[in-house]
């Protein structure tokens, strides 16, 4: 199997700069989904853990639809504004992209239990279906960044390359590098090395699309008003597309007729890679009320099982000024299992009589707990253990109701997965609803921010040559619903 290296994005998240085995970090990329959710828990910083009454609670705490006292439905599609801010060795550039997709589109089935009981407030009350399409993950997203690199040439990583597993195989990329006069055997230990000479000019595009969407089946009891139990499961489905191409332009000593002359040269090597998979998961969750102003919530949800399918193609391209080209390209298809993270959340929600309510939870999840199954995932599993640590994630809201009018605002924090570089995402959120008899309406607006330092590539002993990458997005939502 051929090793896949860092020349690709993991959103916002950084990538680290240290060596992987071959899916390690696309473990990371495919475990950083988030439940997809109405405008109004949107707006509400996705605290929906211990809300109930929304058709959130499909894919979130199944709890939440023993709330329900009508049949509901809706739906949600979403506009995604991405822009990424990168500064690479003191020169800013700018990427954007944008995306309307389906958010979350749930309906939910209202069914009443005790009819015979004389006291209509005790027991079972209710047992509640729901169905529900949720988009969980987006991966659309363009980076850009450009500079003057003093101090090191992707010619370096080819060379590390070469020394560390030769260049006999003609389909490896350090061997490539070797046949376009990229890197050459020097000194008397014979250890390949670069051949540009200081200061070159890189270049890196990155295109991304795709997302994570989950189909839900989730059933909500009621117990007395007291105690609420649910249960769901979630048929996923899985599609990364990107394209990738790192641009170097400088000078380089190369061996003509035995004599070393310097000679510009342009090399670019580029990355494609699609991804399909598909998995399920189970959720479980309670809300129990220990006063009627409260409400207390737990979800635990396990792992995702995926099954994946993975083509990756690379290909490395010079041109050197004495009119010497060279072109070389690989496709290396692949299938694997992934295993997510399982979640534990736990929340509370306050009511304050006909005002509204505060609302807040926290997730844990444990990165370094992902594994990958396939002959050989041994190396990537340890660099999961080491590379990768616990996280926990915290979302607080508060609702106000003026009549028919409902003023949403709320904030989230996604903890950093990364054991070095990385950080926190931040989302600011923000939304307005109104009902009218049977029907409803809800927008909302969040900022998701957040920092990373990508390295487009690999060295050893070398940490002076990442991008610092700004990753900021606007997305709007809007969510029309009706009860039946």
């Amino acid at each position: 199997m051929k090793i896949k290296y860092l020349l690709s994005v993991i959103a916002i998240v950084a990538i680290t700069k240290t060596t992987y085995a071959q899916y390690a970090q696309d473990a990371l990329r495919f475990s950083t989904f988030q439940p997809g959710s109405t405008s109004r828990i949107k707006a509400l910083g996705n605290a929906g853990t211990a809300v109930g009454g929304d058709l959130s609670s499909i894919g979130n705490n199944p709890a939440g639809l023993g709330f329900f006292t009508h049949s509901e439905l809706s739906i949600t599609p979403e506009f995604n504004a991405s822009k990424t801010n990168a500064t690479y060795f003191g020169q800013s550039t700018q990427a954007t992209q944008n995306q309307l997709n389906l958010n979350n589109a749930s309906v939910v089935f209202y069914s009443r239990l005790n009819n015979n009981n004389a006291d209509k407030s005790k027991g079972w009350l209710s047992l509640n279906f729901g169905v529900g399409y949720n988009r969980t993950n987006n991966y659309y997203q363009n980076t850009y960044y450009t500079g003057r690199n003093p101090n090191n040439s992707i010619n370096n990583y080819y060379a590390e390359l070469a020394n560390n597993y030769g260049i006999d195989d003609p389909g490896a990329l350090q061997s490539w590098a070797y046949d376009q006069n990229l890197i050459d055997k020097y000194g008397a230990n014979s250890v390949y090395r670069s051949n540009a000479l200081a200061g070159v000019n890189q270049v890196k595009n990155s295109y991304t699309s795709g997302g994570e969407s989950e189909i839900d089946l989730s059933v909500g009891a009621n117990y007395s008003n007291k105690l609420y139990l649910g249960f769901g499961i979630g048929i996923t489905d899985l599609r990364y597309n990107t394209t990738s191409a790192f641009t170097e332009t400088g000078t380089a000593s190369v061996l003509e007729n035995n004599v070393a002359v310097n000679r510009g040269y342009n090399s670019v090597y580029s990355q494609d890679q699609q991804t399909r998979g598909n998995g399920f998961n189970a959720r479980f969750g309670l809300i129990y009320k220990p006063v009627e102003v409260v409400r207390l919530g737990v979800t635990f949800t396990t792992p995702t099982w995926y099954n994946i399918d993975d083509n990756y193609n690379e290909a490395l391209a010079t041109k050197l000024s004495s009119g010497v080209n060279g072109a070389s390209a690989n496709n290396y298809p692949f299938s694997y299992n992934l295993r997510t993270p399982l979640k534990v959340a736990g929340g509370a929600s306050v009511f304050l009589g006909t005002i509204g309510f505060i609302t807040g939870d926290v997730e844990y999840e444990d990165y370094s707990s992902m594994n990958l199954d396939y002959d050989g995932a041994g190396g990537d599993n340890s660099d999961i253990k080491r590379l990768y640590k616990s996280v926990v994630n915290a979302h607080v809201g508060a609702e106000i109701k003026a009549d028919q009018l409902y003023i949403r605002g709320g904030y989230g924090v996604q903890g950093n997965p990364l054991v070095q570089y990385g950080g926190n995402i931040n989302t600011v959120s923000g939304g307005l609803g109104y009902r009218f008899g049977s029907y409803s309406i809800d927008a909302t607006y969040t900022h998701v921010s957040g920092n990373s330092t990508q390295f487009p590539y690999e060295l050893a002993t070398e940490t002076n040559y990442g991008a610092d990458i700004k990753n900021v997005y606007n997305n709007v939502f809007l969510t029309l619903g009706m009860r039946f």
